[in-house]
Order: structure tokens, then C-alpha cells, then sequence
């Protein structure tokens, strides 16, 4: 699965999820809510942009 980076450097792994707001390990980052926001600086997810690796 495609990991997303936010401008600040915090990157989705969708293979962690982000637990400790609510997500799922295994949620691919388009199925992320529409209100969900980096755990590091709040900015909205269209925001990030997809990293290859």
C-alpha cells in the first residue's frame, strides 16, 4: 500500500494505521474519514501527497 507525507514530515503507513486516533491497521489512505487530520501538526489529509519507497 502507498505511504502519504504531510508537509511536516509525519508519514501515513498504512500498514500501522494511526491507532491512537482510531485507525485501523491495514486503512489505506483514501479511506481515511474526510475529518481526519495529521496527528502532528492537524492539517486536513489533502494535504499530504503520496511517497514512493
Amino acid at each position: 500500500m502507498t505511504k502519504f507525507v504531510c508537509p511536516c514530515k509525519y508519514k501515513y503507513d498504512p500498514e500501522k494505521g494511526d491507532p491512537k486516533n482510531g485507525i485501523p491497521v491495514g486503512t489505506p489512505f483514501e479511506d481515511l474519514p474526510d475529518d481526519w487530520r495529521c496527528p502532528r501538526c492537524k492539517r486536513k489529509k489533502e494535504r499530504f501527497v503520496p511517497v514512493e519507497e
